[in-house]
């Protein structure tokens, strides 16, 4: 007979036994529900890297000027045409000047005549004076021949002033170009009455002989700038050409250089106005269009790696290492320049990391990775 001690032995023994299979399947159970993906992964080794970063850019003239009429009156005369190439001093537009020919031949007879008048009373002061030493006249009279001689000195001083305002007033119904340039639009014909403060310029002279390329950058691309070249002013001697591509995704056969970096950051966009100067000898690039600066970065001995290997969570970007064959998750900090294709690796990865090189999106945390 069994006895009673033997069957509990007995019994433990069963639940022992059960309790370890029951775990062991339970195990296998948890590594089988596992995922298992196939992913393409690559070694994190070192090399010597040139990115382009693209900014948006808006292409101005050198000069922009716009020109505004000084007198009033109807345009006589339109002496260019739009788009066409002028030199400073050459003439765009003829105001009448019938009134201000007529202005300046009364000026100048105002001025004879102011002249004739001092030249009379210069005579009875002197003759006065000679009287006054003879004691013929007396003192009153000589005090009254001076200030008559003074007022028609301040006679003769306003009467040329006068003229040479008149002649001014002339002289502004030819309207010159006050640089070199191109002519923009004419939004006034002959016949069309024009004065100071009509609401649009008579047209605008953009001196494009080279042009000035506007972009912006953010405060940590400006600082990742400095500490690169250690100050600005040593940026703006050291940087490389930039190169520009146009609106049509073209490249400008010219060069530029960046020339001047705002030292204010604006409080509302948290960037800098960067101007960089484009040669336009060929006169391609117009005033107003737009287009991008790619301004070149080139980095030595440093960690490159796909942007595909790597996920982007708000201003955070991860990669997953392959760690005993798991997908580990890890934080990185990349340069602040963009090319589009991949990154430059400044903190979070070392040589001989193994990542997964492609489709780190669909990975997810402790996934097993082939």
């Amino acid at each position: 007979m069994i006895t009673t001690d033997k069957c509990k032995n007995w019994l433990q023994l069963i639940g022992i036994v059960g309790c370890s299979v029951w775990l062991t399947s339970c195990k296998q159970s948890a590594e089988t529900q596992l995922p298992v993906g196939n992913y393409e992964t690559m070694k994190v080794s070192t090399t010597d890297k040139a990115l382009t970063t693209a900014y948006s850019a808006t292409i101005r003239g050198r000069q922009d000027i716009d020109i505004y009429p000084q007198v009033s009156g109807t345009i006589q005369e339109l002496c260019v045409a739009e788009g066409e190439k002028v030199h400073k001093g050459q003439i765009l537009f003829i105001i009448d000047q019938v009134p201000y020919i007529a202005a300046l031949n009364t000026a100048e007879a105002n001025v004879q005549s102011a002249r004739a008048a001092l030249a009379t009373a210069e005579l009875t002061y002197n003759s006065n004076k000679e009287l006054f030493a003879q004691k013929v006249v007396s003192d009153f009279t000589l005090k009254t021949a001076e200030n008559n001689f003074l007022t028609a000195q301040a006679g003769l001083a306003q009467a040329e002033a006068q003229e040479v305002n008149a002649r001014n007033n002339l002289s502004y119904t030819v309207v010159k170009s006050p640089s070199e340039g191109v002519v923009g639009t004419l939004p006034y014909r002959v016949g069309a009455l024009v004065s100071a403060s009509i609401p649009q310029p008579l047209t605008t002279v953009s001196d494009n002989s080279s042009m000035y390329v506007y972009f912006s950058m953010t405060e940590n691309q400006l600082l990742s700038l400095v500490r690169q070249y250690g100050t600005l002013d040593s940026a703006l001697v050291q940087m490389p050409d930039l190169q520009l591509q146009l609106n049509d995704q073209s490249l400008y056969e010219e060069k530029g250089r960046i020339e001047s970096i705002s030292g204010v950051i604006d409080r509302q966009t948290g960037t800098v106005s960067v101007r960089a100067v484009f040669p336009n000898g060929s006169r391609l690039l117009h005033s107003g269009a737009s287009g991008s600066v790619l301004i070149p970065s080139t980095y030595e001995d440093c960690i490159v790696i796909p942007q595909e290997a790597t996920v982007k969570q708000q201003d955070k970007v991860l990669v997953y290492k392959v760690v005993d064959g798991k997908a580990v998750s890890t934080l990185i900090t990349v340069a602040d320049v963009d090319d589009g294709r991949t990154y430059i690796v400044t903190d979070g990865l070392t040589v001989g990391d193994e990542i997964v090189a492609k489709g780190a999106g669909l990975v997810r945390e402790g996934m097993q990775v082939k």
